[in-house]
């Protein structure tokens, strides 16, 4: 069987309903699924059964199940990067992947795990996933403080060799729609397209880069479960990864691609980012997938164009729809 974790949201879901593309029925989902409504992700996915966090290690030391774990996708965390109960982070974040990576070394079950752009901070490091530069990035908030630290534990363990780790760039696709503000733009804005005809972005706050033209590596979904897919069915994908897709596209391109899945000129509107944010707010985000591509992946081309329009097109418009319906 296979275990995910965080199952229940955006890429958790759309993992799962791909693993059942690939004929893999015997998934364990775990999440919290509280009052939203991300239960509706996993409708039309094929499962075994769903079990709460609380219980997960449970279940994984219940000799009935144990021998039978082939994989874990641990996907769960707090993702709210505007999240600041730092205990909270550390519990879930931090602690809970501790334990449940080391079960998975000590029962040779394969380990993939999620994390995120958020460690490299404001970029002055640059974007590799060079083990040696880890160490001396700095996160602009405490969740991406939260990654960073367990892919420190991973690091200065040695468990770099014997598991997978994904730094998630700035993905976006079906199944997000319960995420709220830390929904894509593309979801969060397209309402202002239907309604407004325009779409609005934050102005920029430094005089080196225009309204708009902050960038960032966006990745649709198709392509973060390819490289998760890859990751966790081959065992010798070994490593902390970038995830994204290695070119940097600007939020006025990423408007553009609204209105084109909507058939319409554009139109933007630019207003102040809020004063909270802008100390901790990345204007660029590039991931170098050299790691990932020596490993064996092979990047696809440039379809972000095409991306935008189809999440717009196919998923929004219709009314929501969710990764299993199209």
């Amino acid at each position: 069987m296979i275990i995910i974790t965080g199952a229940c949201g955006f890429i958790g879901s759309a993992l799962a309903c791909a693993l059942n593309r690939q004929g893999e029925t015997d998934l364990v989902l775990c999440d919290r699924f509280g009052q939203e409504e991300k239960w509706r992700n996993l409708l039309g996915v094929t499962f075994r059964r769903c079990i709460h966090p609380d219980q997960l290690f449970d279940f994984l030391n219940d000799a009935r199940n144990a021998g039978k774990v082939r994989a874990i996708a641990h996907l769960g965390a707090c993702s709210d990067t505007t999240q600041t109960d730092m205990d909270y982070l550390l519990e879930n974040n931090v602690n809970f992947s501790i334990r449940l990576c080391q079960w998975a070394l000590d029962n040779d079950v394969r380990f993939a795990y999620a994390s995120s752009a958020a460690t490299y901070g404001d970029g002055n490091q640059g974007f590799s996933d060079s083990d040696e530069i880890t160490p001396r990035l700095r996160p602009l908030n405490k969740y991406g403080f939260s990654k960073w630290l367990f892919d420190m534990w991973v690091l200065q363990n040695g468990h770099q060799d014997h598991i997978a780790g994904l730094r998630y760039f700035n993905v976006f696709g079906p199944n997000e729609y319960h995420k709220g503000a830390m929904a894509s733009v593309i979801f969060r804005t397209l309402p202002q397209a239907l309604n407004d005809g325009k779409v609005r972005l934050f102005e920029s706050h430094r005089s080196d880069v225009a309204h708009g033209e902050q960038a960032r590596d966006f990745i649709y979904i198709d392509e973060i479960i390819d490289i998760t897919c890859f990751v966790l069915q081959n065992p010798g994908a070994n490593g902390i990864f970038n995830a994204g897709t290695g070119r940097a596209h600007t939020f006025n391109e990423l408007a553009n691609g609204i209105f084109d899945g909507l058939g319409k000129k554009p139109a933007i509107d630019y207003f102040p980012m809020p004063e909270e944010l802008r100390g901790r707010y990345q204007y660029f985000t590039k991931a170098d997938m050299d790691r990932l591509q020596k490993a064996g992946y092979t990047v696809g081309p440039d379809r972000f164009h095409e991306f935008v329009a189809r999440y717009v097109r196919d998923y929004l418009v219709p009314g929501c729809k969710y990764y299993s319906q199209v």
